[in-house]
């Protein structure tokens, strides 16, 4: 996400615990939303300050103009979170907050906003740590790997923005061939292809929270979907080629690829990941997520399974590059290939590490 960042041309672009910093007005908010494609959200801080107790935690939520972001008919929901920290019942913690954002449109308006925990007009974000209070007001709303081109979910389907992950940390150069002989329900070889045609994975996207913001410039909105629409590349040959041996799910991944409009960047096959026809010294990279036992399959057919995908590999794939998703480092080692590099991440919950291999 930083080099993203970077690529965007953000300003201040800094490394953080969870996530990246970046400074910049709503209009550049926005645009990440619309262009990044690793990021779960997008939050816009609003204020910090040191929170031992209650009453200095509604204070500091009071010192932000809130109707700025909600109208007072609106609705709100605050998540909290709270580590090393006087105040550590995060329930709570969150109901101060949404109580000083409320009786501030009760004391200016008279009219007081709804919480909904669903689709709310404005979702709040709070983070203590050490006692001190970060609050911010959530830009994306619906986490961003809901792009809106997923119809068929599988089973354990990837999120998109963790195969985009996977995409770019292989650093696939996008004239070259892709493989994903493990493509499930399609999500690597689909986030590829938005890489290859340039296409902003927010285009999918029918809202993000801040166009329900009171004076929410829907024109420049526009114009910056637009522009984005304007710059995707068509598809001049095949250059991603997915497979499965479950024929449902590459039935499946055709649908979902149709929807995100880059079916023609993409072949798909039914197929055994050891009987692909892979040349050595082919100029290709191989991104995948096997299945590694926590979710999907029995895991002594994964003991088969890994030690033949490791063989092929090693026969019939040297030159390539392999980015391989893997929950099991005991799967991972009977693969007979040794990783260049590791680089940890997490799968739903599940640690993970993306292994780097060149065979």
């Amino acid at each position: 996400m930083h080099a993203e960042l970077r690529d965007l041309k953000m300003a201040r672009v800094e490394r953080q615990v969870g996530g990246v910093r970046f400074e910049g007005k709503l209009a550049d908010a926005q645009r990440a939303n619309l262009e990044l494609r690793t990021a779960v959200r997008v939050l816009w801080r609003q204020t910090r300050f040191q929170a031992t107790d209650t009453d200095l935690l509604y204070r500091g939520a009071q010192s932000v103009d809130w109707s700025r972001f909600l109208r007072p008919e609106g609705t709100l929901r605050v998540d909290a979170q709270s580590k090393e920290s006087t105040l550590e019942h995060t329930l709570f913690v969150a109901q101060r907050v949404k109580d000083a954002v409320v009786d501030q449109f009760r004391e200016r308006t008279g009219a007081r906003p709804a919480v909904d925990k669903d689709a709310p007009d404005l979702p709040i974000h709070v983070h203590l740590f050490r006692d001190r209070c970060t609050l911010s007001v959530d830009t994306s709303g619906d986490s961003l790997h809901l792009r809106g081109w997923r119809r068929f979910q599988g089973r354990a389907p990837l999120a998109e923005t963790l195969g985009a992950a996977l995409v770019l940390a292989s650093e696939w150069d996008a004239r070259a061939p892709l493989v994903d002989p493990f493509c499930g329900s399609g999500t690597v070889a689909i986030e590829a292809a938005l890489v290859a045609s340039d296409t902003a994975p927010g285009l999918f996207r029918e809202r993000f929270a801040f166009q329900r913001w009171p004076g929410h410039d829907a024109a420049a909105w526009s114009a910056l979907r637009e522009a984005a629409h304007a710059r995707i590349r068509p598809a001049k040959r095949v250059l991603i080629h997915a497979s499965d041996a479950d024929a449902r799910a590459v039935e499946g991944a055709r649908e979902n690829a149709a929807a995100a409009g880059v079916e023609a960047w993409i072949r798909f096959e039914v197929a055994r990941a050891e009987t692909l026809a892979l040349k050595p010294g082919w100029n290709a990279w191989i991104v995948t997520n096997p299945p590694y036992g926590e979710r999907i399959g029995d895991d002594g057919d994964l003991r088969e399974l890994y030690p033949r995908f490791g063989a092929l590999l090693r026969e019939r794939c040297a030159g390539y590059r392999v980015a391989l998703l893997s929950g099991n480092p005991r799967l991972a080692r009977a693969l007979g290939v040794e990783p260049k590099q590791r680089i940890a991440l997490e799968n739903g919950g599940l640690a993970c590490e993306l292994l780097l291999l060149e065979p």
